[in-house]
């Protein structure tokens, strides 16, 4: 997994650091996380980080496509490591717990909008938001 991850920041022209090294497998780890729930994964594996440099470190992995942020309503932003695929996220409104789904149907239909206004789509976030099973029994 080392030398896969070294290669993929490589490819992505960004020198092999302990900290990007460290977040990225931080986000593996722990899908939707918020920055503030990486650190400690961090700080576990490589020491001492301050709260800056995984903001700043998270922003340089966004830019290059290696991890995605999404920021639901109400909510801090979350990072993932799947990329590139146009997938939507399901949100508890009671504990926050967050789910990858898939496009609902065919390839990507969110991305077909009924007035482009001359854009050129290429990503659509959808958010469904409900409650989990869970929530749903406590109350």
């Amino acid at each position: 997994m080392q030398g896969d991850v070294d290669q993929l920041l490589r490819e992505h022209g960004l020198q092999v650091t302990a900290q990007r090294l460290a977040l990225i497998r931080a986000v593996e780890s722990h899908p939707h996380a918020t920055a503030d729930e990486l650190i400690d994964d961090v700080r576990a594996v490589i020491g001492s980080i301050s709260r800056q440099a995984v903001y700043d470190t998270l922003s340089i992995l966004v830019e290059k496509n290696l991890i995605r942020r999404i920021q639901p309503a109400g909510s801090a932003a979350r990072y993932e490591d799947r990329v590139g695929d146009n997938h939507h996220h399901l949100i508890c409104r009671g504990c926050g717990r967050t789910f990858d789904i898939d496009c609902a149907l065919g390839a990507t239909p969110c991305l077909v909008a009924d007035d482009d206004h001359g854009f050129e789509i290429d990503e659509a976030e959808v958010i469904y938001w409900g409650r989990c099973p869970s929530c749903q029994k406590a109350d």
